[in-house]
């Protein structure tokens, strides 16, 4: 099979979250470690920070990943979902995981994976450890894919635990109150490995406090403890907290006396976290007149800061570029969205996008107004072509439609 062949018959095999969502979830470790035993366990010996949290992960570990890439390390970076190439899920130092790596490694193992029957999740995870223990790397950055306690990346154990916050989202899998999904969250704080928290809410804090002190693990709150941040490329106003976090975690990390990373490190690395890491898609502008910004935000917290930082821009008109994915909870998040825009209602292109027309009609209950596009680059093109230099346009709702949009 050549590289699309090999990704197609991935996202083929069973249901993956990314694009069909609650029938791919798993609700345990079994497959995982089945898998990780018959790689001869990759995972172990790997220096590896590990970050879950609702928002801000995704832009928490990139950021990471510059930083100790500037200090002169070799740093692997698994993330997800990518926006346009599977490949963006794994990378070092910035550099993608070759397509041959990943035609080789799944035509070595595909009778093992179609014989357990796993998901394309686990054959990623299984793929990115193995990447990173033949390139030798120095140290990974694991980004969980969804919750923490029973998610693939949980076999590993980290120099350092990072919570970025807790928010209502997935609660389907990870249950509906903030304990609940704190809970889930915490499932990643090891035995006697601190754990750094970015931010908290008085019932989220007792359950991490609560299983840091069951696990013998340091805890740090870093929105506590760290007062001043350094400049990034990142522009998002939200970043303002996942710096707090990053820097934090660096902290920690130069008291393990492992890693050395200079201040010149880390301001380097926020300032030039896309070049090293080609992170996209949050609070990026792509247009200049008129001023066009996506972002990936698509949950009620996420939202709630990116549409408050739209709202304090400068224009005459507001376009909002709309589409979501058919479990979003839209009497949640569209209440959070201005009145005084005109909106361009899409689906995106995947199974689980939402019904352009159906987003119309629940968003005319909350005052929103606009017309449906069968496309997100035809909802996207009729806003640029709407709008005048002067206004201001957002693109947003969901990664895919950001996907899309690149």
């Amino acid at each position: 099979m050549n590289y699309q062949e090999t990704v197609n018959w991935m996202f083929n095999q069973l249901p993956v979250y990314q694009l069909q969502g609650a029938i791919a979830y798993k609700k345990d470790l079994t497959n995982t470690i089945l898998l990780a035993d018959y790689l001869k366990n990759p995972e172990k010996g790997m220096a590896c920070i590990h970050v879950a949290g609702t928002n801000g992960k995704g832009s928490t570990s990139h950021m990471l990943a510059s930083i100790l890439q500037e200090a002169g390390y070799k740093v692997g970076l698994y993330t997800s979902p990518h926006l346009k190439d599977f490949r963006e899920r794994i990378k070092i130092n910035g550099q993608e995981i070759s397509e041959q790596f990943v035609c080789e490694f799944i035509n070595k193992h595909k009778s093992f994976f179609e014989n357990n029957e796993l998901s394309f999740f686990e054959m990623t995870v299984g793929l990115a450890f193995d990447y990173f223990k033949t390139e030798q790397i120095d140290i990974a950055i694991i980004e969980v894919g969804m919750g923490g306690r029973l998610d693939s990346t949980n076999i590993i154990t980290p120099l350092i635990s990072v919570i970025t916050n807790i928010g209502m989202d997935h609660t389907q899998f990870l249950g509906d109150t903030l304990t609940a999904i704190a809970g889930e969250k915490a499932g990643i704080i090891k035995s006697n490995i601190p754990v750094v928290i970015g931010e908290y809410t008085p019932e989220t804090k007792l359950v991490f406090i609560e299983k840091a002190k069951k696990n013998n693990s340091e805890i740090y709150f870093a929105s506590d403890t760290i007062k001043n941040t350094f400049p990034s490329d990142l522009k998002g106003d939200y970043q303002e907290q996942n710096k707090k976090t990053v820097l934090q975690t660096i902290q920690i990390l130069n008291s393990q006396n492992r890693f050395k990373v200079a201040d010149e490190n880390i301001k380097e690395g926020l300032l030039h976290v896309v070049k090293n890491t080609g992170l996209y898609g949050r609070w990026q502008q792509i247009n200049n007149s008129p001023k066009v910004i996506c972002d990936t935000a698509h949950n009620k917290h996420g939202l709630q800061i990116t549409l408050k930082q739209t709202q304090a821009e400068e224009f005459d008109s507001l376009h909002i570029v709309l589409g979501v994915v058919n479990d979003k909870d839209l009497d949640e998040i569209l209440p959070l969205f201005p009145k005084n825009a005109t909106y361009y209602f899409c689906k995106p292109n995947i199974p689980r996008g939402l019904d352009a027309p159906i987003l119309q009609q629940k968003a005319l209950e909350y005052g929103l107004n606009g017309k449906v596009f069968n496309s997100v680059s035809k909802a996207y093109d009729k806003a640029l072509q709407s709008a005048k230099p002067s206004d201001f346009i957002y693109v947003g709702g969901s990664t895919f439609v950001v996907a899309e949009i690149f």
